[in-house]
């Protein structure tokens, strides 16, 4: 049995990569084999910081830019605000996904450390809908592995992920709650909640 708290943290770090789901009546030109690559080259990104003996710093850079490369972050951060996300401003929305880019770096790029001695396996992959579905498995020292399906689709112009699920709960609601949490605690004032984000994590 997984480690509940080892399991809630994967997921957290996970949610970094998480965004929304494609809307319907989209085209898609992504196939199975190029999602598998996306996830390849995620994972194998992932497993070279776990192993990489850097120090926290080191680490926090290495996933904010695993994070810029492989998930559509405009996506994601509209995604966390909800229906928020179309009251703000050009400013605002711009000045917003590069608070939560560095917010998330800090919160869940710090914590790579906790991953030393383990690895993540890609497996199978299949189409799912207008999306990919790739099956992974994650093994953390001294725990038993468990899946992690990875949800990958070409909206954006290029494969990117949009959704990470374990064990049927999906990813990305993970920080999409934290968010509305923190912008009720402002009382609703967006300004006040990219300033939060700018120091959290």
């Amino acid at each position: 049995m997984i480690n509940n708290l080892s399991r809630r943290y994967f997921i957290g770090v996970s949610a970094a990569f998480s965004g929304v789901i494609a809307g319907p009546g989209m085209v898609f030109a992504l196939t199975d084999q190029s999602a598998k690559n996306l996830v390849d080259r995620v994972v194998g990104d992932i497993n070279k910081v776990i192993a990489s003996g850097r120090s926290v710093s080191g680490m926090i850079g290495d996933f904010e830019r695993i994070f810029a490369r492989y998930a559509d972050v405009n996506i994601i951060a509209r995604s966390t605000l909800g229906p928020d996300s179309r009251r703000l401003s050009p400013a605002q929305m711009r000045a917003f996904i590069d608070a939560f880019r560095g917010y998330i770096a800090r919160k869940y790029g710090k914590r790579f450390n906790e991953f030393v001695g383990g690895k993540i396996e890609v497996k199978g992959v299949r189409q799912v809908k207008s999306w990919h579905e790739v099956e992974s498995t994650v093994y953390l020292r001294g725990e038993s592995p468990f899946q992690v399906l990875f949800l990958v689709s070409d909206r954006s112009g290029k494969d990117l992920f949009f959704d990470m699920v374990i064990e049927g709960v999906s990813l990305r609601l993970s920080e999409r709650t934290e968010i509305g949490a923190m912008l009720d605690r402002r009382r609703g004032d967006i300004d006040a909640l990219i300033q939060d984000l700018r120091s959290a994590g």
